[in-house]
């Protein structure tokens, strides 16, 4: 079963999250860190179960730009410079559905690492 095309799409740019509205009336707020740690990239996930990578100090990453890939998909444009990846309607629809979950595994595998989400260098950021 596929899921839901968005039919509203907005980024909340202070609280760093993507909503997602559907037709049904049902709305998803993702939070840009999510997202990011999340990405469906090789970069991110890997080429295998055992090559996804860790994503670390990205407490404070936000959203530049957004795009639409075709009609099945977006390319987020985080302003950390990653861009590669797209994100489905499938793949949103299941993060946002199962985002509690998620982050509680990021933040275990996190503290399994000795690792943060802080930032370890000073980002300065467009004016």
């Amino acid at each position: 079963m596929s899921a839901p095309v968005p039919t509203r799409i907005h980024y909340h740019q202070k609280a760093r999250e993507l909503e997602l509205g559907y037709a049904d009336g049902t709305s998803y707020r993702l939070p840009a860190e999510l997202l990011r740690v999340f990405s469906p990239s090789a970069e991110v996930r890997g080429h295998g179960p055992d090559t996804a990578v860790l994503q670390v100090g990205k407490k404070d990453v936000g959203l530049k730009n957004i795009t639409q890939a075709g009609r099945y998909a977006l390319k987020l444009h985080f302003d950390d410079g990653h861009d590669s990846g797209l994100y489905s309607w499938d793949y949103l629809y299941e993060m946002a559905r199962h985002q509690e979950q998620w982050w509680a595994d990021y933040l275990r595998r996190l503290e399994e690492a000795g690792a943060s989400r802080e930032p370890t260098t000073i980002t300065i950021k467009e004016l």
